[in-house]
This record gives structure tokens, sequence and C-alpha cells, in this order.
């Protein structure tokens, strides 16, 4: 007798979701706790896996369906899979592709790399895994998408492969139409809400990174041996943004009405970009970590981005953002406010420029910075104050950011 595959209970503050891509065809046997289905919604990717042994009978919502919580979406028969029907009976001619390997239903990897994977129908068969242990990495993919590209340049308009609710206008003027995610559906509703909603100005300043790029080049490999994780930039970001949002509470605080919710805690946001979007994990209580503590948070939490793994406990709340632009080379830019907060801190790439030291011209990498601000509760020169305070503990950060005690102390926790 068949059962039914269900939607799972979504996330509190999600109301549907978007059926994703489907692993595995009607028909098809599958394992026990086996990926049948992704299932997005405004904030996560979930799985829906197999509840035993068996088949999948039935699909009842395909692609892109929009459902609700519990709702049932497939049919599922269990039992040994060499019960299995055929997945497609269709003419002899297809007895030879019947033979072939199966495709992306039955790869091991993030449901980020499923999607690409399924969405370009390619063999996994014929993807060699690059990683550690054979694992295929996102670059395995990509690179058998680019060559079944230049293998089908010469096959007609109706042999190639067309994503999902896809148009391609054929000639000298291609064109493709897909529809929007719904994590960017989510991050353009909410891009334009902090446009339409807040007061947003930027102020801007610009850092000397030497001192940090010093204390970096001494301590890294002792603080990767001791802790398992590289000493990155952004631990020393975060550290001097908590120490200025303590002296400039307005920037940490949030708009709830018509009232100012002051936060005396400092859940602080780090802006990840992935193949979906971007989006926000959240490093909580950021003031009680040590450095170490926030490389290995951020690591984490940038991992399960990148594979679609993140939690909504992951991304809820947070009471101020950092924005690296400078990973993608962004020399300068304004950060928009990721609400309710009214502060967001963005980083920039870091380039070697002239400046002026003691009245003599010198080299060094420079850094601009840049805080966008809700002008509604936060003036002037609270922000400007807040990004000195910032500039003044990263240029400085052996007696600032380090409160006065050794760099090896809080650095290699010795």
């Amino acid at each position: 007798m068949a059962s039914e595959i269900k939607v799972p209970v979504l996330p509190e503050s999600v109301t549907d979701a978007t059926v994703g891509v489907w692993h595995k065809k009607p028909g098809e046997a599958v394992s026990r706790d086996e990926n049948l289905v992704d299932i997005e919604t405004d904030k996560v990717v979930l799985e829906v896996v197999a509840p035993d042994d068996g088949i999948l009978e039935k699909i009842i919502k395909t692609q892109g369906a929009t459902v609700g919580a519990q709702e049932v979406i497939a049919l599922f028969k269990a039992g040994k899979s060499a019960s299995a029907k055929p997945v497609e009976a269709k003419a002899p001619a297809a007895k030879k592709e019947a033979a072939k390997p199966a495709k992306s239903q039955t790869v091991d990897a993030p449901p980020s790399l499923r999607r690409m994977i399924a969405e370009h129908d390619l063999d996994v068969s014929q993807i060699k895994g690059s990683g550690k242990g054979g694992a295929i990495t996102k670059e395995d993919v990509e690179n058998m998408i680019e060559q079944n590209k230049k293998g089908s340049s010469a096959k007609a308009p109706e042999d190639k492969v067309v994503p999902f609710k896809t148009e391609i206008s054929v000639g000298e003027r291609p064109e493709k139409r897909v529809p929007m995610s719904r994590l960017r559906s989510r991050i353009a509703e909410r891009l334009l809400s902090a446009q339409h909603e807040a007061a947003i100005l930027t102020t801007f300043n610009e850092i000397n990174m030497k001192p940090v790029m010093d204390i970096r080049a001494k301590y890294k490999d002792s603080f990767e041996k001791a802790h398992g994780v590289k000493l990155g930039f952004m631990s020393f970001f975060v550290k001097a943004a908590i120490e200025a949002l303590k002296r400039f509470p307005s920037v940490n605080a949030s708009i709830d009405g018509k009232d100012i919710v002051y936060h005396g805690y400092y859940d602080i946001g780090v802006a990840v970009s992935t193949e979906r979007g971007l989006v926000v994990p959240v490093l909580r209580n950021a003031d009680l970590m040590l450095m170490a503590e926030i490389e290995k948070n951020i690591a984490e939490l940038g991992l399960k981005a990148r594979d679609g793994q993140l939690s909504i406990e992951d991304m809820t709340g947070g009471t101020f953002t950092i924005s690296n632009g400078g990973i993608f080379g962004s020399l300068l830019s304004t950060p928009i406010l990721n609400p309710p907060q009214t502060g967001i801190l963005g980083m920039h790439k870091i380039e070697e420029r002239p400046v002026v030291e003691n009245g003599q011209i010198v080299i060094r990498p420079m850094m601009y910075v840049a805080l966008s601000y809700d002008h509604r509760i936060i003036d002037g020169r609270e922000s400007v104050g807040f990004l000195v305070k910032v500039k003044e503990m990263l240029e400085n950060p052996t007696s600032m950011l380090f409160g006065g005690k050794s760099p090896e102390a809080l650095l290699l926790n010795l």
C-alpha cells in the first residue's frame, strides 16, 4: 500500500514553500533517507527524504508548485528495490538508454550541487570528483557543464536541455526566462522595504590595515595550529564593531513600530553570498566569543550557507550586520540595511595607496569602510563616531582591540 510523502513542518513565520528539484522519477527505486526532493522556502532549503527502501510511485506536486506544510506531494511504496518498475518504458530504442548509469538522482552532494546537476541533466558517472575522498565539488560540476556546452554547440536548438520554465529564443539575440527563486523574491522584498521604510544614509572612512595584517602574518600559523581554523579579517572587524557598538548603542538598536529597542547583547550577522542569493547567518553573543570561536563559527555558517543547510535559527535575529564586498573586488559601496536593524558595516578591498604619516608620503594597505544607518534614530555624530572608533581600534589593535591584553593571550588562548 502506498504511503504519502508530505511537505515537512515549515519554520515559524513561513506560510508556504516551493517544490524544487525532484531527485527521483516515478517508478524509480530509492533507499531509506535518500533525498527525494528539495523544498524551498524564502529562508532555507528543506530536504524531503524517503521514509524507507522502496519506490517513488507518483509525483503529485511538480517542480515550481507552491505548497503548504504537511501537503501531500508524492506517493511512496515501501519494499525491496528490485520490485521497482522501469522508469521509462517507451520505444525499443530506449533500451540502449536504459543501460546508461543513473544521472543526478543518486549523487551524494549538497543540495546546491544536486540542483546544478539536475538542472543541466548531467551524468554523475562522468563527473570526476576532485574533492576530499573523490567528492564532487562545484568546480567539477561547472567543468562538466562547460564540456557539455562545447560538445553540444553544433546540435539543433531542439536538442538543448532547457532548465525548468526557461524559454530560449534561438538566433543571434538569445534570451531565457526563468522564475525568480523564493529566496531571491524574499531578498527583493526586504531590500525594497528597507529603502521605502528607513531613512538610509551612509558615512565613509578608511583604515590602514597594516597593523592587523602584521598581526595576522605573525600569528597565522600558530593560530591555525592551535585552533584548526585560519585567522581572517572578519574576526578583527567583529571585535572592533562590538566595541564601537558598546559606545554607540543606537547603532545596535532596532525599530519596533514607534518604539526603539536597545539591545543589551551583540548578535552579529555576517553576510554570505551563495548560489541562491545573499543570506545573513548570525553569530549569537559574539561579544563573549574569542577570536578563534568567531572564526570557527563563521567558517561553519559559511559552509552551511553554501550547502543550503542553514536553519531558521541560524538566520533569525541579529542586531547588527557586517558585509564584506572586498572579497569580490569592491573598492567602495553603500551597503543596504538588514531590517529591522539600524546599521550595517561594509568592508571593502584592501589596496595599497599613498597616504601621509608624520608629514611623509608612505604606501599603506588601505581599506575603505562604510556604515549605512537609519537616520530616524541614528544621528550623523553617532554614525561618524562609530566608524571612527572602528578605525581607531583596527589601526591600534594591541592596545584597543585586545583591551590591553597581549595578542598571544587572545589569539592563541594560551
